[in-house]
């Protein structure tokens, strides 16, 4: 079972309540200093005044010192009382411990003084071991509790300091923890792209070979090993894409700025793409030609990417389906809008169904919808062409468009 625990207020007011309960009980008993002579009305006052400064021992400790003091001067001649003078010892300790420096070397000077002028004076009026007995009574009164103040204090400051020293080493090893898992992934990063990239690169360029070299034998379409080679193509350039893209992820993921190179593709890498599938066409009797009309201007990242895509799959089909011929790819840049066509020689019979088939033409399909535009693929005449449309100004659910 948990114990209760009181607020400071509170502890100050049960001191208080404490104090005048035990400084009544002795009163009742009169043990007090010349309880014969002094009345005990007369020790009251002394004991009331201490218990209503010890409620304020935290927030006022220049009143309740010097108030005290008065006090407890006054007591001494109105009967001194042990409890009136326990309370001022712990004002004291309070003012040390919640005041400020300056009210601690106050204090010890103070209390320094007081002892040497009593003791002073009771040696000169009377014997050497009164003197010594109020040297050890005004200590204990006015420098033990000044001299313990200043101790706990000391130790409660250093507390402090060692619990903030603690939270900045502990918010230094979480930046380094950090830095760590931010070298890591781009450890990890870099592996990928040096090592399982560039083999599923070799993969997938040894397959395209292979499929060269296969429709040179004229192997027909249903070969199994024809068959073979295009699903490894195709996985291994999937493959490839995903690893890219966690590349990214993880470059992106490490808290910093990500690496340009990994950035979301557009349509100003139009021109590598044409480049790497005339590489790739070479073998299978395609050329391609790109040609930009109108002022491309700023694209939305959405839309850039979004036509990059597009122009990807379509090079990429054109590659696996197309017959031998040129390969047309147009970008025309409208105010509105931008529109993507391409046009390759149409083989009666392409694409037949292999694993993954048509996927590529769902996925272009999606991304024009996605943005609000418009996607038609299918045979016209001699071509086989895909055309699409991609608004450059984005729509929103509600059919409101913005920049």
């Amino acid at each position: 079972m948990r114990r209760p625990t009181l607020t400071p207020p509170q502890e100050d007011r049960a001191i208080a309540l404490f104090g005048l309960l035990g400084g009544l009980l002795l009163i009742a008993l009169k043990v007090y200093d010349h309880s014969s002579a002094i009345p005990r009305w007369q020790v009251v006052p002394a004991l009331l005044v201490m218990a209503g400064l010890e409620p304020f021992r935290r927030t006022r400790p220049v009143l309740t010192v010097t108030v005290g003091g008065l006090a407890l001067a006054g007591s001494i001649f109105s009967g001194a009382l042990l409890a009136t003078s326990l309370m001022y010892t712990d004002l004291l300790y309070a003012a040390v411990l919640y005041g400020s420096p300056r009210m601690s070397r106050i204090l010890h000077l103070t209390g320094a003084g007081s002892v040497l002028v009593l003791s002073t004076l009771v040696l000169v009026y009377s014997d050497a071991s009164n003197a010594v007995a109020v040297v050890v009574l005004t200590a204990l009164i006015y420098l033990a509790p000044v001299w313990t103040g200043d101790i706990v204090r000391k130790h409660r400051e250093e507390a402090v300091a060692q619990r903030l020293r603690a939270e900045q080493t502990a918010l230094l090893s979480e930046l380094d923890r950090r830095e760590a898992v931010v070298a890591e992934r781009a450890r990890m990063a870099r592996e990928l792209h040096d090592v399982v990239a560039n083999h599923l690169s070799a993969i997938a360029i040894h397959a395209t070979g292979a499929q060269s070299v296969a429709r040179r034998q004229r192997r027909p379409e249903d070969d199994p090993l024809v068959e073979v080679l295009a699903v490894i193509r195709e996985n291994s350039v999937q493959g490839l894409a995903e690893m890219r893209r966690m590349i990214g992820l993880l470059r992106d993921s490490g808290g910093g700025e990500a690496d340009e190179s990994y950035a979301a593709p557009d349509l100003g890498a139009v021109d590598a793409l044409l480049a790497q599938a005339r590489a790739a066409g070479q073998d299978v009797g395609l050329d391609f030609e790109l040609t930009e009309r109108g002022d491309r201007g700023e694209l939305p990242v959405p839309v850039g990417l979004a036509a990059y895509r597009i122009v990807q799959e379509s090079l990429t089909n054109a590659l696996k389906h197309a017959g031998p011929g040129r390969v047309r790819v147009l970008l025309e840049y409208r105010p509105q809008e931008v529109r993507i066509a391409v046009e390759s020689p149409y083989r009666s019979g392409a694409g037949q169904a292999l694993p993954g088939a048509r996927a590529g033409m769902v996925g272009m399909r999606e991304r024009a919808g996605l943005l609000g535009g418009g996607f038609t693929a299918g045979p016209e005449g001699e071509f086989w062409a895909v055309r699409a449309v991609l608004p450059r100004a984005l729509v929103t659910e509600a059919g409101e468009g913005r920049a």
